[in-house]
Order: C-alpha cells, then structure tokens, then sequence
C-alpha cells in the first residue's frame, strides 16, 4: 500500500470524508470548558480515528481556562497538543496521518504536528496569524482549508 493510500485512503470521496471529520472536531470542541474559545481535533490514520483532543487544561488541574481578567492561562494545552500526546501515550503511531482540526494551528503546535510525522492538516477556522501554517507548508504538509458553510476546499 503506498503512503498516498494511506493519507488519503477514501479516493475520489476524500473531500467528503475530510468534511465530516472536520464536523466530528466540531462537536468535539464542545468538550472543551475553555469560554473564550473551543477548539477540537481528530487524528486520523487510514481510515481510523487513532486520537483526538480539545483544549483544555493538563489532567489533573481544574477545568478552568481563563483567568479573572477572561485571559486564557498560559498552561492550557490546544486541542493538536492533546490529540497528538495522547497518541504517544498508546500503541498508535500519528506517522502518515492527517490531522483534522477546527482552528488553523499555531506556530508552537506546528513543530509538534512536524515532529509527529502528521503529513496532513485539515482545518475549517484560520486563526488570525498564519505562521503556523506556513511553517507547515515549508516542511511539506498538505494544509486544506475547508468552509463547511459554504462548500469551499482549498488546498493552502
């Protein structure tokens, strides 16, 4: 099986499949305690889910995200540092695989992105500062932008 058959496995429905993802990170945003903003993630590899995350804080510390001034605490974790740690923590391998998040990525979850061996980033929501996602396409990964709204696909 080669890599491409890995990383986009459903052929010509990939752009269906890769929508629905996106809405299943969606509704997994809604997990997140976070007020000021909820961001969800899957990591698919083939054609299973092998992770998933929301923002939030580390296991163990109360779920609250924002301080009193309604500024997110500096040790909250993104929905792509959860999803890609918790698959480090299982039998599974992110090597190959396409992350489906709800917010593009920032630049700190992008070296983690590159570092796991994710090769796809597919993501509804651009965040205002894109350096994220051009580091991600310096390093080769396929960055689709997808308005689920208004049916656009865009390869970024």
């Amino acid at each position: 099986m080669a890599d491409y058959d890995i990383i986009k496995p459903y052929g010509e429905k990939q752009r269906i499949f890769d929508k629905r993802y996106l809405e299943m990170a969606l509704v997994w945003a809604k997990n997140s305690y976070c007020k000021r903003r909820q961001v969800g993630a899957l990591i698919v590899k083939g054609r299973m889910i092998i992770s998933d995350g929301y923002n939030g804080t580390p296991e163990g510390f109360e779920n609250i995200c924002e301080d009193e001034n309604n500024v997110t605490k500096p040790y909250v974790l993104h929905a792509e540092a959860n999803a890609i740690t918790k698959v480090a923590k299982s039998n599974n391998s992110s090597e190959n695989a396409t992350l489906y998040v709800t917010s593009s990525p920032c630049m700190e979850c992008a070296k983690l992105i590159i570092q796991s061996g994710i090769k796809r980033v597919v993501f509804c929501n651009k965040y205002r500062i894109a350096d994220g996602i051009e580091l991600l396409k310096r390093a080769g990964i396929e960055m689709v932008y997808i308005d689920i709204e208004n049916d656009i696909y865009e390869q970024q």
